[in-house]
């Protein structure tokens, strides 16, 4: 009779534990790729190398992630939304996303994934991944806001777009420091984006 308490009890730890290994492991080669995606951009990082990285079998990317795109997709998840510059006054929204919008005239990207996810847009792979990127960060946030608004979608792209312009322009031109008159002129095109 004990014996046959102690396996199935044995049989119980041991399911408790696994769950906690794969998580482990999960965590692992999702830190793995953010690291190597961050130093190296998309199309230059292999599955291999990640699980390298994780001392983790490669099989497993597949088994959690999919593939590499699917593990990308999952660093992403965890990047940094404009969701902190929502929150507030909705009249004062404009002013927040051009003040925004003018630091990112000056400065990169402050998460090095989303650095890489500018090189790497144009990645086949990876294409599909940003537009959902873009959907999930900048236009769903926004028209959260813009609540029954009918034109909510339609404002958001607007304003969707008028952020890749500025990081456009960086990229081509490098940084620039933003002046007060280019606040108050973004400020007048988000205004236009979201309410004209």
């Amino acid at each position: 009779m004990k014996s046959e308490a102690i396996p199935s009890m044995e049989g119980q730890l041991a399911d408790a534990v696994r769950p906690r290994d794969r998580e482990a492991t999960r965590q692992r080669l999702l830190a793995a790729a953010r690291a190597l995606f961050s130093e190296h951009g998309y199309e230059h990082v292999t599955v291999r190398m990640i699980a390298a990285e994780a001392e983790a079998n490669v099989a497993l990317v597949g088994r959690y992630f999919g593939s590499k795109a699917g593990l990308f997709g999952e660093v992403l998840q965890g990047e940094p939304t404009i969701r902190r510059i929502l929150d507030g006054d909705p009249e004062g929204l404009a002013g927040r996303l051009a003040e925004y919008a003018a630091k990112r005239m000056n400065h990169d990207p402050k998460s090095r994934i989303l650095r890489s996810l500018e090189h790497s847009s144009q990645d086949s792979e990876v294409k599909a991944l940003v537009r959902e990127r873009l959907r999930m960060a900048f236009v769903e946030p926004i028209v959260e806001v813009l609540g029954d608004d009918p034109e909510a979608h339609a404002r958001a792209r607007m304003a969707t777009m008028l952020f890749l312009g500025i990081g456009s322009m960086r990229r081509t031109f490098g940084p620039e420091p933003p002046t007060p008159a280019d606040v108050a002129r973004l400020t007048a095109m988000f205004e236009i984006c979201l309410r004209g």
